[in-house]
């Protein structure tokens, strides 16, 4: 059985919680907030999203199918590809002008025991690249006008 983890990413926002929701869920546009990667899908419950992350030319494609829409509030996508697996949680809490975006993870470590033993340093970059990542989107959604 292969080893899960849990990580969870929540960023405070001054926003409308529907204008977080869009900005969150316009897939073509993530690659303005979130480091080295696309992604482009569709958006109701059984859709397929498809995101690709990279450094120059190392990356993977990460596919995945939205198994919960409840706009604007919580999208939930099954990871279905070869390195990542299990479940990506988008959730905007809040009211009125103020909310926060809550991303969680429940991943499945590829590799077996090589990927038990090599989360430990991961994971430290895994969280450094997505907590950058929600800063940025605060940034955007603060700053500036994403088609709300």
């Amino acid at each position: 059985m292969a080893a899960e983890v849990e990580i969870t990413w929540r960023v405070a926002i001054s926003a409308d919680p529907e204008r977080v929701w869009k900005a969150a869920v316009d897939w073509p546009s993530q690659h303005r907030w979130m480091w080295g990667t696309r992604v482009r899908g569709g958006h109701a419950l059984g859709a397929s999203v498809v995101a690709r992350t990279s450094i120059g030319r190392a990356g993977f494609t990460d596919t995945m199918v939205i198994t919960e829409w409840a706009p604007p509030r919580r999208c939930v996508l099954r990871h279905t590809g070869r390195v990542v697996r299990g479940l990506g949680i988008l959730e905007v809490v809040g009211q009125a002008e103020s909310c926060h975006l809550e991303w969680t993870e429940r991943l499945q470590l590829p590799l077996g025991p090589v990927g038990r033993l090599g989360w430990p340093v991961v994971r430290p970059l895994v969280r450094w690249g997505l907590d950058s990542s929600l800063r940025r989107f605060k940034r955007l959604i603060e700053g500036a006008d994403l088609g709300a």
